[in-house]
């Protein structure tokens, strides 16, 4: 199952964590975990390289993290919360799969 951790200060998504496997199918053939890795992608790219925001970015074997830095930029945010939305969308379509959660600090 892939485990994502959203975090969200003054109510604004700062950070994300997101680790694990779908389990939906064979390797190279799982359409789920296919479609969070392009998520992540293209969020960590959007927030990074677009928007040029001086976010970290941890990216290990099977997790990727992203914490954005201080008061965040709105747009920033907003993608972060979009990518919790598409997850969210995602776990409901393919049950078991996908656990999102989210912690207010």
């Amino acid at each position: 199952m892939i485990q994502a951790d959203f975090v969200k200060t003054a109510g604004a998504f700062t950070s994300f964590s997101i680790s694990g496997h779908a389990g939906y199918g064979d390797y190279g053939e799982d359409i789920v975990c296919a479609s969070v890795t392009s998520a992540v992608q293209l969020t960590a790219n959007a927030v990074t390289e677009v928007f040029k925001t001086p976010a970290k970015v941890t990216a290990l074997e099977n997790t990727i993290q992203l914490a954005l830095p201080g008061k965040p930029q709105k747009e920033a945010s907003q993608l972060l919360e979009a990518l919790h939305l598409h997850l969210t969308v995602l776990a409901e379509t393919y049950p078991g799969t996908i656990k999102v959660k989210v912690s207010e600090v």
